[in-house]
């Protein structure tokens, strides 16, 4: 009879611990929304003199996506973020974790980059080309990744999701396969929707240490974590205000224009308020091409 319940107890023991993580990766899917949103929230509530209340952990602003501000990115920590970056670069091996669901299948990057090259990347699009010189010395393993994912076509036939213009807060955001080119993007704010996509990995954040997010800077987005980069990204198109909290990997050298041009053209929707949603200029990313140089 014991040995019948200890037998129990174990399976009970075993369905737990696969339910909890069932219930791990559905939370992970939301929190890919990314903190770029929360940061927006809070420099406009900032401006506009209101107060965010944030919870942390695994509460409701780590797991729900009722707005953009109510994400995981609510609970980051600066000093997370800054022992991320503590790493010494060029980085000579970088690590890539399994993380979730791909929106579009691919492999994991080589745990191995060529440190030692200079890199630029072109983004195509159907607005023009933005070309873009590749911190490889300073952000190895998130150049790396990058590189590999242009090379598997992972954003080919893809739409940039979200623009901010308003708040001190500038920017583009592009890299995620679920906004495909033909879809009119709604500003859904559901597990599955434009923004919740990634590679199926991640990895730490790099290059923090005094990081600016001026006109021209590329830069990771994350879920709130220093380990919780994947595939998107933003492009900031006039000089914005960020906490040190999302890796830069790359200056636009040509192409701020077609940036300034969709920023004019305002929003189609929205996810936290005026001046932060779907663009009204669809961006459309035909192909990433990488060079040495």
């Amino acid at each position: 009879m014991a040995g019948k319940n200890e037998r129990e107890r174990k399976r009970a023991r075993e369905r737990y611990e696969r339910q909890r993580q069932e219930r791990l990766q559905r939370q992970h899917k939301i929190r890919q929304w990314t903190g770029i949103g929360v940061a927006a929230a809070m420099v406009i509530g900032l401006i506009a003199g209101l107060t965010f209340a944030f919870a942390g952990g695994s509460g409701s602003a780590a797991t729900g996506k009722s707005t953009p501000k109510a994400t995981a990115s609510s609970s980051a920590s600066p000093s997370a973020s800054t022992s991320a970056s503590a790493v010494a670069e060029p980085a000579q091996h970088c690590t890539y974790a399994t993380a979730g669901t791909a929106a579009k299948k691919v492999s994991k990057p080589s745990a191995t980059p060529d440190y030692k090259s200079g890199y630029a990347a072109t983004i195509n699009t159907n607005l023009g080309k933005i070309n873009i010189n590749l911190l490889n010395s300073k952000a190895t393993c998130t150049v790396n990744s990058f590189i590999h994912l242009a090379s598997a076509d992972f954003w080919n036939a893809s739409q940039c999701h979200r623009i901010v213009t308003t708040g001190g807060l500038y920017i583009l955001q592009c890299g995620d396969p679920i906004a495909k080119a033909d879809a009119k993007l709604t500003c859904a704010q559901t597990a599955g929707a434009p923004g919740t996509g990634g590679p199926g990995y991640e990895f730490a954040s790099e290059n923090l240490t005094g990081a600016k997010y001026t006109a021209g800077t590329v830069a990771m987005a994350n879920s709130g974590t220093a380990n919780s980069n994947g595939s998107q990204f933003f492009l900031v198109y006039q000089n914005s205000t960020l906490p040190a909290q999302y890796t830069p990997f790359g200056t636009i050298t040509s192409g701020l224009d077609i940036l300034q041009k969709v920023a004019k053209a305002g929003t189609s929707c929205h996810y936290s308020g005026a001046g932060d949603g779907a663009p009204k200029e669809k961006v459309v990313i035909d192909s990433v091409s990488v060079h040495k140089t």
